[in-house]
């Protein structure tokens, strides 16, 4: 079986180790150039390619000398894991076992970008990883397997991914065999059943104090490191909320009705910050600066 993957990020490398572990003839490899503008924090796919001596290119797999150069190498099957250019549908139709793509949530629930985030924001108890069959539609392919994964109260968006990643190499791990003497599942996706989410900018982790101190956390744990993070502004000067905890009490949304611990009013509940970060300088623990309980975030 010829293979062609497109892959990026923890999920593409992990799942590329997987398929070699057991003997996929992967015959290049589509991946992405690290953007000087995010912060790198995950295994190189283009280093595993290189490591292996498999050919690999940064160019999209649309641009039409690709595609050509695709159809020249025939396929049996495309597979994508975490790749971030939407692959147009001429290119869905060359191999010829099928195109299949990696999700990182328990589908049809959250199809879209950023689905691990998206679940954490929204105060989810689980998710997981999704193999499914591409089509025109994103995520909405027949599904192929699935593997769930906790989410803890107290996980970021950063430890979930790490769960999400384990359980896309143990759906390859168990899917890959199936796939190649067909008898894979293909289950129809009920798009109705799920959720659809866009991706997200640094915009939106701007807190509003009027939710409540659970929604504010979930968003907090959802954009923290190694994303961009939560802000707020205190008098001019952006702040942005690393970590934080939801505690009972009553206070106006965005007052500060406590210096030590700092803790912050909301719509329902009170916050207490724990780590932040004032204007361009150094992280630091709440407790570190100077307030006073007039002050008001917004």
């Amino acid at each position: 079986m010829k293979i062609v993957v497109c892959a990026y990020h923890n999920v593409g490398y992990r799942c590329i180790e997987e398929l070699l572990r057991q003997g996929a003839a992967i015959r290049l490899i589509f991946t992405h150039e690290d953007s000087a503008t995010e912060q790198i924090w995950f295994s190189s796919v283009r280093e595993l390619a290189a490591r292996r001596g498999i050919p690999y290119l940064t160019s999209s797999i649309n641009e039409p000398e690709n595609i050509e150069r695709l159809r020249q190498l025939a396929p049996d099957f495309l597979l994508s894991f975490y790749y971030r250019n939407m692959i147009r549908p001429e290119v869905l139709e060359l191999p010829t076992q099928g195109a299949l793509n990696l999700h990182g949530s328990w589908l049809p629930s959250y199809r879209g970008r950023v689905p691990v985030n998206w679940a954490v924001i929204n105060g989810e108890t689980e998710t997981g990883a999704t193999l499914h069959y591409m089509v025109a539609k994103p995520d909405a392919g027949d599904i192929v397997d699935q593997e769930k994964v906790a989410i803890a109260f107290t996980d970021t968006a950063h430890d979930v991914f790490g769960k999400v990643t384990e359980a896309a190499v143990t759906v390859i791990r168990r899917a890959w065999p199936r796939l190649l003497d067909g008898t894979a599942a293909r289950i129809p996706m009920d798009l109705k059943a799920g959720s659809y989410f866009g991706g997200r900018r640094p915009e939106d982790g701007r807190i509003d104090w009027n939710k409540s101190a659970v929604e504010i956390y979930n968003l907090i744990r959802g954009v923290t490191h190694p994303y961009p993070g939560a802000f707020t502004e205190l008098n001019g000067e952006k702040i942005i909320i690393w970590s934080a905890w939801p505690v009972e009490g009553v206070a106006e949304p965005g007052l500060v009705v406590s210096t030590a611990p700092l803790l912050v009013g909301t719509g329902r509940g009170v916050l207490e910050v724990r780590r932040l970060q004032r204007g361009n300088g150094p992280e630091g623990a709440a407790s570190d600066y100077v307030w006073n309980e007039s002050d008001r975030f917004g």
